[in-house]
C-alpha cells in the first residue's frame, strides 16, 4: 500500500506542525494551500510536505491534492487533526477486508470536559453504526474508488457527507479503532452541544433537499457569527 495524505489548509501555520509530525513515516504528504495569508506553505515544506496552491474551498483543495498524489490509498486529513501512531498499519488492515472501499478513524477531542467526550462518542457511534463519518474523522479511500465517484463535490458545505454516501454505494466503510485527535475550535462559538445540534439540523436539511449553497451562509453565520463558507475566487493552481 502506498499512502498519500492530503491536507487542505488555509492560514494553518500555528497548528500544522503538530499534524505533520504525527503522519505515517513513509506516506506521501501533500498540503493544498487555499491562498493562505500567513506562512502556511513554508511551514508545510519545512515539515516535509509537498505544497500545491489552489482556490480556497475544502472539496476543491482535496480534489486537487488527489489529482497530484501518487498513492493507491488517499487519506484526507484536516489541518487541526493529529493521527494516532498506528495509522498506516490500521488503514492497511481495514482495507484488507472484503468489499471495503475506505473508512475513518475514531475521533478524540483534546479536552477533558464531559460534553466533548459526549460529542466524540456520538461521532464514533454515527460512523460505526450508520456509516456516516465526517471529515474530522480522517476519511481514507482507495484511489480507484475515489476516482470512480468523481472525488469530492466542490461545494461550500457537505462535501464529506456527499463523498461518504457515494462511497457506500460501492462498498463498505470501516470505522477503525485507531484515533484521530482534534482540537476544540470547531465548537468554540456555540459550545459543543449547540454546535452538534446545528450540525444535525444542517445535515437533516441537506437530506431533505436544501442545497449546500443555501445552507452554507446560514450555517457559518450561526457557527462562527459570520458567513465565510463560500470559497474565494480562483486565483491560481501552482505547485511550489
Amino acid at each position: 500500500m502506498k499512502l498519500s495524505v492530503i491536507i487542505p489548509a488555509f492560514d494553518e501555520a500555528a497548528i500544522l506542525p503538530r499534524s505533520l509530525r504525527a503522519l505515517p513515516p513513509k506516506a506521501e504528504v501533500i498540503v493544498v494551500d487555499g491562498q493562505s495569508r500567513d506562512n502556511t506553505p513554508e511551514i508545510a515544506r519545512q515539515g516535509g510536505a509537498r505544497v500545491i496552491r489552489g482556490k480556497r474551498g475544502r472539496g476543491a483543495q482535496m480534489n486537487l491534492g488527489g489529482k497530484h498524489s501518487s498513492g493507491d490509498v488517499l487519506l484526507f486529513l484536516h489541518a487541526d487533526c493529529v493521527l494516532g501512531p498506528n495509522a498506516g498499519p490500521s488503514i492497511e488492515a481495514a482495507l484488507g477486508g472484503h468489499g471495503t472501499v475506505g473508512g475513518s478513524f475514531r475521533l478524540h477531542i483534546d479536552h477533558p470536559r464531559w460534553t466533548y467526550r459526549l460529542v466524540a462518542f456520538g461521532s464514533n457511534f454515527r460512523a460505526r453504526f450508520f456509516g456516516l463519518p465526517y471529515g474530522d474523522q480522517a476519511i481514507f479511500v482507495r484511489r480507484s474508488d475515489f476516482d470512480a465517484i468523481g472525488g469530492y463535490p466542490e461545494s461550500p458545505l457537505m462535501e464529506d457527507v456527499v463523498l461518504v454516501r457515494r462511497l457506500r454505494k460501492r462498498g463498505k466503510l470501516a470505522a477503525i479503532k485507531e484515533t484521530v485527535t482534534t482540537g476544540t475550535r470547531h465548537w468554540q462559538h456555540l459550545g459543543p452541544l449547540l454546535t452538534t445540534l446545528l450540525n444535525w439540523v444542517t445535515v437533516a436539511l441537506f437530506f431533505v433537499g436544501v442545497p449546500p449553497k443555501r445552507l452554507a451562509p446560514w450555517y457559518q453565520r450561526l457557527r462562527k457569527g459570520k458567513s465565510d463558507a463560500i470559497p474565494e475566487p480562483y486565483l491560481a493552481t501552482t505547485e511550489e
